[in-house]
């Protein structure tokens, strides 16, 4: 399955400047594979040394950081002799030794020809919990789960791929049925390399949910093998909250919906923890939309979402035919598949800085502001065709902003004030305006 992080990757092999890279994600949204793949393409050789329960390593990694003498453990590692000119060395599972992680900053210094990625699973966690790792001396690179147009390719729609690439809305609007169902099954099978692969080779909706609810079950015994005891619960409560936070009409993070009473306080840890693994985005609220919109974040203001669409569903417990054939009880929680969807597609751009706006008086909210590094961009999602934005009207004659987005079922238009995107085509948002 291609993976457009690939071409990432190729622009970090050819920097004259590289640095070795940690490629941080989530557990299970494909990092082994990835790094694999783009070693067989772009290497004659790929090293891969898996540092989960490797004694061998250890002892290597515990010793001074001799690179001469590491090299040569790799390649007996390996089987091979490794050429720094063409071959990639790959640590995974790296936060197991955290002395392998701190070599990198000796490669970097010492020996910038060899070519390393690192990945490993909770690395965020290990790296916020004070493994030592040198700040400047690696690149980082982030991996989420598959886009629609990723999932569009894994199902053998190339064209319909090349379609959304090259923004064809005619041919868009001629095979809007087709991109519409599959954006529905999209909607149910999510990203997760899993769950993608079950979908395309089985077609079995059933078999897909047995997937994402292995998955989810490997992320509760993350909670109880990796987490620190005293927080385990609030984790749990926390995580399995989301669902009817984001039911919401409001989707604002109430930490009374986690229980009754509940404090930011008692949660805060809880929450840092959901973040640092990559299982959760938070999206802050801003009071005005100003550069830089960082500055105007609301801390105490946030929705929450999960790292996956389709694992939404599943801890909602959503019956593929309510999504794939609409029912009118379903219709407040679609909102929340939509948001989660376009910002599914948002985070693959390191370019975006994300947060959301409401009104003080809580009258009007803006499902997403967006910032690059040459504007603002205002976004309302709409789960169906609907074309009325009402919170985006408002705050475009509240702030005169030049140029505003709306994402919605409807086909592709331009009118004074708003650019109307089908949701199918929302990873192309920037280039559109």
């Amino acid at each position: 399955m291609y993976r457009e992080t690939i071409k990432q990757l190729k622009k970090w092999k050819d920097s004259p400047g590289r640095k070795p890279l940690i490629l941080k994600g989530a557990r299970q949204v494909g990092k082994t594979w990835l790094m694999k793949e783009f070693g067989r393409i772009h290497y004659k050789s790929c090293a891969y040394i898996s540092m989960d329960e490797n004694e061998r390593m250890e002892d290597v990694f515990r010793e001074a950081f001799d690179i001469p003498r590491i090299i040569t453990a790799l390649e007996i590692e390996a089987g091979f002799k490794i050429d720094p000119s063409d071959t990639l060395i790959i640590f995974d599972e790296v936060q197991e030794i955290p002395r392998a992680l701190k070599s990198l900053k000796y490669f970097y210094e010492n020996a910038p020809e060899y070519q390393i990625i690192a990945a490993g699973s909770l690395l965020g966690v290990a790296l916020h919990e004070g493994t030592s790792f040198p700040v400047g001396k690696v690149d980082f690179l982030d991996l989420y789960p598959m886009t629609y147009r990723e999932f569009l390719r894994a199902c053998g729609e190339e064209q319909l791929a090349e379609v959304l690439e090259k923004s064809d809305f005619d041919m868009m609007k001629v095979f809007k049925n087709k991109f519409t169902d599959y954006l529905k099954q999209y909607y149910f099978v999510g990203g997760m390399p899993e769950a993608v692969l079950a979908f395309v080779t089985e077609k079995d909706f059933k078999r897909v949910r047995e997937v994402q609810n292995k998955l989810l079950a490997a992320y509760e015994n993350d909670l109880s093998k990796h987490a620190p005891k005293e927080i385990v619960t609030r984790i749990r409560m926390l995580w399995n909250s989301i669902p009817a936070q984001l039911a919401k009409e409001n989707k604002k993070f109430i930490y009374g919906l986690i229980r009754e009473g509940a404090r930011a306080r008692e949660y805060e840890l809880a929450l840092t923890w959901l973040e640092d693994t990559g299982l959760v985005h938070r999206v802050n609220r801003v009071s005005k939309p100003d550069f830089p919109l960082r500055a105007y974040q609301d801390f105490g203001a946030f929705k929450l979402f999960v790292l996956d669409v389709g694992l939404l569903g599943a801890m909602a417990r959503l019956n593929v035919k309510v999504i794939l054939e609409g029912n009118r009880m379903f219709e407040e929680f679609k909102g929340a598949l939509t948001e989660q969807y376009v910002l599914q597609q948002l985070l693959v751009h390191p370019e975006y800085d994300i947060f959301y706006w409401s009104a003080e008086n809580a009258t009007a909210e803006l499902d997403f502001l967006l910032q690059t590094d040459e504007r603002i961009i205002p976004l309302e999602v709409k789960a169906e065709e609907n074309l009325q934005a009402k919170s985006l009207k408002v705050f475009v004659q509240k702030y005169g902003v030049p140029m505003a987005a709306r994402t919605s079922m409807s086909d592709y238009r331009k009118q004074d004030w708003v650019t109307n995107i089908p949701l199918c085509g929302i990873e192309e948002l920037e280039s559109l305006l």
